[in-house]
């Protein structure tokens, strides 16, 4: 029987106490899985699947150590904190910043917390869905309508489907359309993988899920991404970055519709959809030999391909935009004013809708912050749009690169620019860190330079 908290990923920053034992103590028996976050600098690749994310935290909720900085990816993905105090809200308000709802006493009992996990696990899916129905699909150009209908059309088959798409198009948005659409996978849970964010070496843990005592830390028994998505739909994005020997895997578990947990023998039958999304040409690469072409037919049986916004056209970025801020800033349509919709609307975003969000949430904070809308300001804003790229600019690094870009630089601001440090950091040579930093386009400065004249190396 599955538990309300089997999907929970559940963080804890702890300190020196041994809380994080405590909690995986009170929830055995659910498969909710417990990780430590100390040190963490962003959120693991576990936590983009799961359907709801908690964090524990037993630091003190006053003063300077209230907020450490390392919660920074939590509360920058939007994740629900749950604070361990002394005190009671009910007798200490003002001990509590506004914003730490969930909190527990020092001494919590299992009921305690699993009664706050079940709220917030709610919390998170009743907004989830909220926010689903409160942005639909903008559709004002005859591309965009073509690829809905077509979508519509085949949400409520059982065919795998292939998304194809520039990125920030919104391929995730079609992928779940596509769930919602069905009759039968729709009533399951819809789970979403970036195969880019897989760490190396851990694509059979998350994959297939593992037995209790597998290996060194696995406390108990966890379902990877196809049990998770049992009943449901599996959805793969950037599913061109998976290597060879991770493709034969998958094709094995769509051909057998059975998986086998690492430390286990016994096989679990799975059933779910499988709806995959890239940003790349998969029929290049089967040609290539860096794709298995009898993986492209099992996943290719439906392709949908999602215009750019270029494509889209004037009259969808302007939808957009007007859309975004009122759900950003609650601006409605005539608070606008049509030069700053021209604008929007003439300018390139090569990062396509996810840029777009980006500008309306940078222009939402200048409305909020200066009571209407600066001219001054916002045309700052608009300014590094206009024309998009020159024409000698280097191409964009691609999605997964420019994840690699942000891990090797917080690894380099973490070790001062020590390119040795750095290098033993990330587990690997000075070589290969100097040819991730020029492939990745990363700079140092002169003063970088000059605290790396020890090393005899230079970048």
């Amino acid at each position: 029987m599955t538990h309300p908290l089997d999907s929970l990923d559940i963080y804890v920053w702890e300190a020196s106490s041994a809380i994080a034992q405590r909690v995986e103590s009170l929830l055995a028996g659910t498969e909710a899985v417990v990780v430590r976050a100390d040190g963490l600098t962003e959120a693991p690749a576990t936590a983009v699947s799961r359907s709801a994310v908690a964090v524990v935290s037993v630091t003190a909720v006053n003063g300077q150590h209230g907020r450490p900085h390392a919660h920074e990816w939590l509360t920058g993905r939007g994740l629900p904190l749950i604070w361990v105090a002394a005190h009671a809200r009910e007798t200490a308000a003002g001990y509590f910043p506004p914003e730490y709802t969930n909190i527990l006493p020092p001494d919590f009992s299992g009921a305690e917390l699993r009664a706050l996990l079940s709220r917030v696990a709610g919390a998170v899916e009743a907004d989830e869905r909220r926010r689903a129905k409160a942005t639909p699909f903008i559709a004002e150009s005859d591309c965009m309508r073509e690829l809905l209908r077509e979508a519509t059309a085949f949400a409520d088959c059982q065919a795998s489907v292939m998304v194809y798409g520039e990125t920030g198009v919104g391929k995730e948005r079609v992928a779940r359309l596509l769930h919602d659409g069905n009759a039968l996978y729709g009533r399951g849970p819809f789970v979403a993988v970036n195969c880019g964010a897989i760490p190396e070496g851990l694509f059979e843990s998350h994959f297939f899920g593992h037995a209790k005592g597998a290996f060194t830390g696995a406390a108990g028994l966890h379902k990877g991404y196809f049990e998770q998505a049992n009943g449901g739909t599996l959805f793969l994005d950037e599913i061109g970055d998976l290597p060879p020997y991770q493709q034969v895997k998958l094709l094995r578990v769509l051909e057998q519709s059975t998986v086998t947990r690492l430390g286990s023998t016994a096989e679990v039958r799975v059933d779910f959809r499988l709806v995959a999304a890239t940003n790349r040409d998969l029929r290049s690469l089967v040609d290539a030999g860096t794709f298995r072409a009898d993986l492209y037919y099992r996943l290719a049986v439906v392709e949908l391909t999602v215009p750019n916004l270029e494509d889209r056209g004037a009259a969808d970025k302007v939808a957009i935009f007007r859309a975004l801020l009122g759900e950003l800033a609650g601006a409605a349509a005539e608070d606008v004013p049509g030069w700053l919709l021209q604008r929007v609307g003439a300018a390139r975003y090569p990062g396509n809708v996810r840029e777009l969000r980006n500008v309306a949430e940078r222009l939402a904070i200048v409305r909020r912050q200066f009571d209407g809308w600066d001219e001054t300001r916002v045309l700052r804003v608009l300014s590094r749009l206009d024309g998009g790229p020159s024409a000698d600019a280097p191409p964009a690094l691609s999605e997964r690169d420019t994840q690699e870009r942000e891990r090797v630089m917080a690894a380099l601001q973490a070790n001062q620019w020590r390119r040795q440090d750095t290098a033993a950091h990330l587990g690997i040579s000075r070589k290969v860190l100097w040819e991730k930093m020029r492939k990745l386009r990363i700079e140092s400065t002169d003063a970088d330079e000059e605290r790396n004249t020890d090393t005899g190396v230079f970048f």
